[in-house]
């Protein structure tokens, strides 16, 4: 039987994997705010995909003012950020648009100037391996991570094809062994259900008028709609896109955590939100400062 990891004891350093996960890796917002409430110091973050996002901008110490403004938009304002369409180039969004709002908040560092050390994590398709980006313009690194292959065009880093990070690393553990950290801590997105299959689900946000909401809008938010229809007879392409990449990462991340085991591991309900539902900041980053704390109180932190 495996010795039990040591406790972490306060102050110490502690390196942050984060997962990939779509809107529920806003969950991990909420899981940095329960570390830190409980001292824990965190010196090192790896992202991938919307882990990048959360610990980059966690590393530029912006994450309050993200928060704030995750916390202010409206599923109409975020539609609205999607809407740079780039059909026939290799995914549906540029995702600039994106980019600029975000940029807006946090500012736009070079990875290497951050108070935090970061890596984003993605993947070059032509070489078929992850890439560790350490270095560079931090939204660069971060937009190569969330390239979501068939949703976000690629993004091009030092000449090479770079999409979403989670395809090879949805969990970035081996990418924080660099640091000095003495411990590892991994928010792992695929939890098991807080809603199994056979139970009621909560209802999501209720859709209201818009006046925003203009032809372009609309059409994104049906491509995006994932929802089964009422019969359950028929599933989107983008409700099964979602599927297989979930799955894909899921089974990727439990090899990670049996290989190379952190002293804690954080679980997301994997059904905590759909995966573009980034209107939902509040509740998902609710959600991840609860399961921050389980896990932690479990741990005896």
């Amino acid at each position: 039987m495996a010795a039990e990891a040591p406790k972490i004891a306060q102050g110490e350093k502690v390196a942050l994997a984060l997962g990939a996960g779509g809107a529920r890796g806003l969950a991990q917002i909420g899981v940095i705010e329960a570390l830190q409430a409980r001292g824990l110091r965190i010196s090192t973050v790896a992202g991938s995909s919307s882990g990048a996002l959360v610990g980059g901008i966690f590393a530029a110490g912006k994450l309050s003012e993200f928060r704030e403004q995750l916390e202010r938009m409206s599923r109409a304002d975020f539609l609205r950020l999607l809407a740079d369409p780039a059909l026939g180039q290799g995914g549906l969004f540029h995702g600039q648009r994106l980019v600029r709002a975000m940029r807006d908040v946090v500012g736009d560092p070079d990875i290497e100037t951050l108070p935090i050390p970061f890596v984003a994590v993605a993947v070059d398709l032509l070489r078929q391996r992850e890439v560790w980006l350490r270095t560079g313009p931090l939204w660069q690194a971060i937009r190569a991570s969330f390239a979501i292959p068939g949703l976000f065009t690629p993004a091009e880093v030092h000449g090479r094809e770079l999409v979403d990070g989670g395809l090879l690393a949805p969990l970035p553990i081996a990418a924080t062994r660099l640091s000095d950290a003495h411990r590892l801590i991994a928010v792992d997105m695929h939890g098991w259900p807080a809603h199994p299959p056979g139970s009621p689900a909560p209802e999501g946000e209720a859709e209201n008028g818009d006046p925003g909401r203009n032809r372009f809008t609309r059409w994104v938010e049906r491509q995006l709609d994932q929802r089964l229809r009422e019969d359950d007879e028929a599933i989107s392409l983008t409700e099964i896109m979602a599927r297989s990449l979930d799955t894909m990462q899921a089974q990727i991340s439990r090899v990670q955590l049996a290989l190379d085991p952190p002293e804690l591991v954080i679980r997301i309900p994997r059904d905590a939100c759909l995966f573009y539902e980034f209107w939902r900041a509040r509740e998902v980053i609710a959600i991840g400062r609860a399961e921050a704390d389980k896990a932690l109180d479990a741990a005896g932190y």
